[in-house]
């Protein structure tokens, strides 16, 4: 089976190398992204642009310019892709030609919006100028939802409710709940149910190295959540697998989603459903 990894990471984050060196236990670098890859039969995978500032305190990063992309990421590299990531305190004029120009990249192939991390929700008129670049060039927009990787994020920006006056007013432009809005995921569920444009992907649901996966996968009642919400969807081929590496090693998270699927589903949600929702991925 061949499989998309929809959801990475590849920039020099500080949170995301103490989690690879602490918890996850993997190699924080592009060869050790594409050594998990091979190993996984994975063929593809999207990096979720982001950028951190030296001296600004981490993520999220006021000062971070829009757009940003993948810094690890080598020129040569034909298997990784990325989302541009949208700081709203950076979208001036000239920030907004920056973006354009970036969205004719050959690597890009969608936009990345922080939500919870940056204190607007997705409706507000900021994100405006961004949706009608999305439409323009037929990109999904990707939102992050959910609880945040920071104590700095406000929650109720990422509430995955938000997301649901977006995609109802910009009914061309696909959209996309990140880690399934965990741990709103009933909420989630029913954006994803009512709105054709409303995707979801699986990303980030557990933090660290294969006996973290298995120890969080035997915790009784854990993921009630999740299998409640997935049942009440009940449309699978509009999730994503993704794994938000590298806060996670990506065997061990596979068989995790792999126990809370149905087989028959497995190839939309590992491979169709990401090519489906990134047109541009199609020409790799």
């Amino acid at each position: 089976m061949k499989i998309i990894d929809a959801h990475v990471h590849l920039s020099h984050i500080h949170s995301f190398r103490h989690t690879a060196i602490n918890l996850s236990h993997v190699d924080y670098s592009y060869h050790g992204l594409k050594k998990e890859m091979r190993e996984n039969n994975i063929s593809l995978a999207i990096g979720m642009g982001l950028r951190e500032l030296e001296g600004g305190g981490g993520f999220p990063c006021s000062a971070a310019s829009t757009p940003m992309g993948l810094d690890m990421l080598p020129i040569s590299s034909d298997s990784v892709l990325y989302c541009a990531g949208i700081n709203p305190y950076r979208l001036s004029r000239q920030d907004l030609y920056h973006l354009e120009r970036e969205l004719l990249q050959p690597k890009l192939v969608g936009i990345k919006i922080y939500l919870g991390y940056y204190p607007f929700y997705a409706f507000d008129p900021i994100y405006e100028p961004v949706y009608a670049l999305a439409k323009d060039y037929k990109l999904p927009v990707v939102f992050h939802a959910g609880d945040t990787y920071s104590e700095r994020g406000l929650l109720k920006y990422s509430h995955p409710l938000t997301i649901d006056e977006v995609a109802v007013k910009h009914r061309d432009v696909s959209f996309v709940i990140a880690h399934f809005g965990d741990p709103w995921m009933l909420d989630a569920a029913e954006v994803v149910y009512k709105n054709r444009n409303v995707f979801a992907d699986l990303s980030g649901l557990i933090i660290g190295d294969e006996k973290e996966v298995n120890r969080i996968t035997r915790t009784p009642h854990y993921f009630n959540h999740m299998k409640h919400a997935l049942a009440y969807c009940d449309h699978y081929d509009k999730f994503m697998f993704g794994t938000d590496w590298p806060l996670v090693k990506i065997k061990p998270y596979i068989e995790f989603i792999q126990s809370h699927i149905p087989s028959s589903s497995w190839e939309d949600v590992f491979y169709h459903t990401a090519k489906e929702v990134f047109p541009l991925i199609k020409a790799t």
